[in-house]
């Protein structure tokens, strides 16, 4: 996920993330002393209530979000070896703006013109 999706038929979060990776996120906001990938996936898969996501799917999504900046890294030796704990970069709401950044970088990218237009129309 190193670029994201947007979902025009979702909102919130939704728009960008699934269901899934919306609790995994909220585990990471809820310990901002930091996460290991176990912990944020026994604590997703108890949420989820019957339904079960991989493990290894939940560690691609917390690396996705170290590599955009969303997340920090660091990594600790512990028992069974050496562990990497994740932490947030940014709070729910910083990570809103980041969202909002980054949409609104990739129109004026792609539509510079029309995007600057919608813009000025939504401030009257």
């Amino acid at each position: 996920m190193k670029s994201m999706e947007f979902d025009t038929s979702k909102s919130g979060f939704q728009v960008i993330l699934k269901d899934w990776q919306i609790k995994v996120m909220q585990v990471v906001w809820n310990n901002p002393e930091g996460t290991i990938s176990r912990m944020a996936y026994e604590k997703l898969n108890q949420m989820l209530e019957g339904e079960s996501i991989s493990r290894a799917s939940v560690i691609n999504f917390l690396e996705d979000m170290h590599k955009m900046g969303v997340l920090t890294g660091r990594e600790e030796s512990g028992k069974g070896g050496y562990h990497w704990i994740y932490s947030p970069a940014m709070d729910e709401e910083g990570f809103k703006m980041f969202i909002v950044k980054k949409m609104l970088a990739t129109l004026m990218e792609s539509f510079p013109k029309e995007t600057r237009e919608i813009l000025r129309n939504l401030m009257k």
